[in-house]
Formats: C-alpha cells, sequence, structure tokens
C-alpha cells in the first residue's frame, strides 16, 4: 500500500460520512413536515404580502360626505376630489354627529363638509370653504391623501358649465383641512397603542402554545388525564394565569406610552380593560389551539409565528389598512389584532364609546369563541 492510497481513504471515508449526513437531515426534514412548511411557507407569505398587499401610498381611502346643499358645483367638486385616486366616497351623512360617529369608530377616514350657501358664496365671488376633516392617527395614511388635495382647486370647476367665469379661477374656493386626534402628526401617537397589541398577541400566543406540548414532554399530562376535570376546565384553567400576565402587560405598556411620549387617554380605561381582556381572551385559545396540535415545543413556537406573522402585516399595525387590497382586508378582518388595533386606538386617542366600536367587540368576541370551541375538540381528541 502506498502513502498516497493510505492518505486517500481517510478522505475518502470523511466524504462519505458526510454525504450521510447530508441525507440523513433531509430524511429528517421529510418527516418534520411542519419544519419544512415553515422553512417554504413564510418566505413565499413575506414575499406575496410585501409584493401585492402592502402598500406605503395608500388610495382609494373610505370618505364619508356631509352635503348641506347638492347641485351642479358641489358635485363637480366632489368628482375631482374622487377622481384624485385617494378618496372613495363611500358615506353619505345627514348630520355632522354621524359624521363624527363614522370618524370615530373608523368606518371612515375622512370627512368633506359642504356648508350652505356654498353656490352662492361662490358666484359672489366670496371664496367660500371645503371642509375636509381627516383621522390623522395613521399620519402616513392621512397625509398624502390631504396633500393631493391641492390639485382639486385648478380641475374641480373645469368641467362646470354652469360657471364659465369660475373655472378660469385657479382659487375660486378654498380647502379647510382638519386633522383630527393627531393633528401634529406625531408617529408615536400611532405607534404605542398598536405596539400594545402587538406585544401581547406575541407573548400570549407563544405561552399557551406551549402548555399543552409541555405537558406531554415532561411526562405530567397522563397525572392531569387521571384527574376528574373536563378539557374545558383545563383550558379555562390554563388561560386565567396568562390572562393575569397579559394585564400586567398592557399596563405597563400603557403607563409607559404615557409617560415617556405624552400619548393620550382620552376614552374609559374600564372600556379599554374589558376589551383588553377579550383580546387577551382571544390570543390565548388560538395559542391553545396550537398547543393540541404541535407534537413538541418547536413546533407550537413555529405555529406562533406562523400565525403572528400576518398579523403584524396585514391588521394596520404597520402599514395603513385601508389602503390594501380587498382579499388583503378580508384576511385581516378575520385576525384579532386587526379589531383590537382600531379599539385601542379609538379609545385611547379618539375617546371612542363602546356604540363606536361594537362591530370591532363583536368581532373579538365571536374570533375568542370560535377559538375555545377548536381547542375544546382538538384537546379532546388529544385524549383520545
Amino acid at each position: 500500500m502506498t502513502a498516497t492510497t493510505a492518505a486517500r481513504r481517510p478522505q475518502s471515508g470523511a466524504l462519505t460520512r458526510t454525504v450521510a449526513m447530508f441525507i440523513k437531515e433531509f430524511v429528517q426534514l421529510r418527516r418534520d413536515r411542519l419544519t419544512f412548511a415553515t422553512m417554504i411557507f413564510i418566505p413565499v407569505v413575506q414575499l406575496l404580502l410585501f409584493g401585492y398587499a402592502i402598500n406605503t401610498n395608500p388610495r382609494h381611502l373610505p370618505t364619508a360626505v356631509l352635503m348641506h346643499e347638492e347641485n351642479d358645483v358641489t358635485r363637480s367638486i366632489l368628482t375631482a376630489v374622487d377622481n384624485t385616486g385617494y378618496f372613495r366616497l363611500t358615506k353619505v351623512a345627514r348630520s355632522e354627529a354621524e359624521m363624527d360617529h363614522w370618524l370615530r369608530s373608523g368606518t371612515v377616514l375622512f370627512g368633506i363638509e359642504v356648508p350652505v350657501g356654498f353656490e352662492r358664496s361662490l358666484r359672489r365671488g366670496d371664496k367660500p370653504a371645503l371642509l375636509i376633516v381627516a383621522d390623522a392617527t395613521d399620519p402616513m395614511a392621512a397625509g398624502s391623501a390631504l396633500g393631493a388635495l391641492d390639485g382639486i382647486l385648478q380641475t374641480a370647476l373645469a368641467g362646470n358649465r354652469g360657471l364659465p367665469e369660475l373655472a378660469a379661477q385657479p382659487a375660486a374656493f378654498e380647502i379647510r383641512q382638519h386633522r383630527r386626534y393627531n393633528p401634529a402628526g406625531v408617529t408615536s401617537l400611532n405607534i404605542v397603542p398598536g405596539l400594545l397589541g402587538t406585544i401581547l398577541t406575541m407573548t400570549m400566543l407563544i405561552f399557551t402554545a406551549l402548555s399543552v406540548t409541555r405537558e406531554v414532554e415532561r411526562g405530567t399530562m397522563e397525572s392531569l388525564l387521571a384527574m376528574p376535570i373536563e378539557p374545558l376546565e383545563i383550558m379555562i384553567g390554563k388561560i386565567a394565569p396568562y390572562i393575569v400576565i397579559g394585564f400586567i402587560q398592557a399596563t405597563l405598556i400603557i403607563g409607559l406610552g404615557v409617560a415617556m411620549f405624552g400619548v393620550p387617554v382620552l376614552g374609559s380605561i374600564t372600556l379599554l380593560a374589558a376589551l383588553s381582556t377579550l383580546f387577551i381572551a382571544a390570543n390565548l385559545s388560538i395559542g391553545y389551539t396550537f398547543s393540541t396540535i404541535a407534537q413538541n415545543q418547536l413546533q407550537a413556537i413555529q405555529m406562533s409565528f406562523m400565525f403572528f406573522l400576518p398579523n403584524i402585516l396585514l391588521s394596520g399595525f404597520m402599514f395603513p389598512f385601508a389602503g390594501m387590497p380587498q382579499w388583503a382586508q378580508w384576511l385581516g378582518e378575520a385576525l384579532p389584532l386587526t379589531h383590537y388595533i382600531r379599539i385601542v386606538r379609538g379609545i385611547m386617542l379618539k375617546g371612542a364609546t363602546l356604540a363606536d366600536l361594537q362591530g370591532e367587540a363583536l368581532a373579538l368576541l365571536g374570533l375568542m369563541l370560535l377559538a375555545m370551541t377548536l381547542a375544546v375538540r382538538r384537546f379532546r381528541r388529544t385524549l383520545d
């Protein structure tokens, strides 16, 4: 045996062992389908959401109109507003109170008010004012849309034959913008309330997603099953302590937001606490459902992050919700964080009441009951 042959054998053996380990790892991945699906699913979802759903320049934003008089002039102006592409006229208000209610509830992001005697003042050359009220809790959505209004002064009356002398005047009327709830456009007023829901979602999901799988891995599930206790009782008993933890987190975030960033709390603290309980319970129920599906703690964490990603991107926390395509909004409506962000921003920044937020509260209640039902049924199968 030559020295060269002896040197090649160890190298050949190392290569063989490396290839064997390579094949073993792929076989292991094939068996762990959830991990493999996560590796494929997350990049694809990120690509689709950032490519199709996320829009940092939102358009066709829902807008209400309050018309104290209706004629060709006002219709021409509203058509020009609609033609900017930033506004979508979805509601016609009968009073200022109704338009304010839609703004507080988040049904619309803008309100256009045409005052009494607008056309008469226009003909007399008094330069009347058109009032645009904006929900400025999301500065990104409000800023780009309000900036587009400057162009309608030149085009609003161009197609109106009844006022040819005014159509040639670029400043026949003025637009008064009123940014509500965050007139200075302070980013922290928008971020901190949304961050409350985001942190609660992440922590509540992970805490409860590990609950059942932890019992199985530690070998304590058999003792638990031997006890005279129903699946629903087990679920409630496991969820209740985390509700207390969620309250502590929420109190800490709100307290720091008020003290450090000047975030106001204009609405009812009691209402905020009650709806936060509903939101925490909904997320805990979803996390508990994941724990009944996952076979180990790693899978439970993976499922939690797979659910957490669309919550971050489609809830309106990072990007304007109203600027997303319709299919993305439908997906966002199925997520608890979407409704809770509207609730917490509405109560803290707008002083919204339960009447303003009843739709969001009912959505959270429905999602919580659905998740609880799935969790109990899945747990019964786990017992079998």
